[in-house]
């Protein structure tokens, strides 16, 4: 693969990251405000769109987008035989599956809404905001000072 291809892939996978991570923190907070609608209102139907929109036009197509051009970048590091002893990357792998596992959590939640089930609170989504943030320090810094 020749290096402008390689380059490519790199910032197309930097680009999908930074928009799925962009809806990963976004949503959680719009779960905040929703758990506070009325359900049935004119706000909790607003709500609704608008966490809809985000999860099947941008999250989830960017999520795939990452994990494709991730997993060809992989590909590429593995046929060069620089994968062997690269544990920070198992770590990074790891903890990308646990964000992939957030995010179908969060689909889930958005259906909870759109049928009237929701049950959690708004301090609940809070915390749960908070989930995405640590988990993409943890990843940034094994990425920048891969530290084993």
């Amino acid at each position: 693969m020749s290096e402008l291809v390689y380059a490519s892939l790199r910032a197309l996978h930097v680009i999908a990251v930074i928009s799925w991570m962009a809806g990963l923190l976004y949503l959680p907070r719009l779960y905040v405000y929703h758990a506070a609608a009325i359900p049935g209102g004119e706000a909790d139907q607003t709500f609704q769109t608008m966490e809809l929109k985000l999860l099947k036009f941008i999250m989830t197509p960017a999520m795939f987008v990452a994990w494709g051009a991730g997993l060809a970048l992989l590909w590429q590091l593995y046929q060069f035989g620089i994968l062997v002893a690269v544990y920070w990357m198992h770590a990074k792998i790891i903890l990308v599956l646990v964000l992939t596992a957030f995010h179908f959590l969060l689909a889930r939640w958005r259906h909870d809404f759109a049928v009237g089930e929701n049950r959690k609170s708004q301090r609940f989504y809070r915390f749960a905001n908070e989930v995405p943030t640590l988990l993409m320090i943890v990843i940034v810094i094994l990425v920048i000072v891969r530290p084993f």
